[in-house]
């Protein structure tokens, strides 16, 4: 199955949104003083919140990555190949296109030769 440009543009753009915010979201989780992280601000009593956030944040972010790397897969299949076969491949897929045209029209043309 090949993805759209557009949809793998997406899904690229998807991981890296990922990335940024759950990032930032666990720098600050690891920064809070509030006491809704750790217990009474030590780094050595996180909380609850803390553990259930972390993972969270480490599964979207695993999950970020697998998509941004299907759409990166995406929009490797698009490209055009670099040497001559696909050179090759592209004529010949036009080729088919251009029969798939004709075959489609005759017999339009026939039934007008019938008539």
């Amino acid at each position: 199955m090949k993805l759209s440009r557009r949809v793998s543009w997406f899904l690229v753009a998807f991981g890296v949104w990922s990335w940024i915010v759950w990032t930032t979201f666990v720098k600050n989780l690891w920064k809070d003083t509030s006491g809704l992280a750790f217990h009474h601000g030590d780094h050595s009593h996180p909380t609850a919140y803390f553990w259930i956030h972390l993972a969270l944040a480490i599964t979207s972010t695993v999950l970020g990555t697998a998509i941004g790397v299907l759409g990166i897969r995406g929009l490797r299949a698009l490209r055009p190949e670099r040497d001559g076969a696909g050179r090759q491949q592209a004529a010949g897929d036009a080729a088919d296109g251009a029969a798939a045209v004709s075959s489609a029209d005759a017999p339009v043309e026939e039934r007008s030769a019938t008539r």
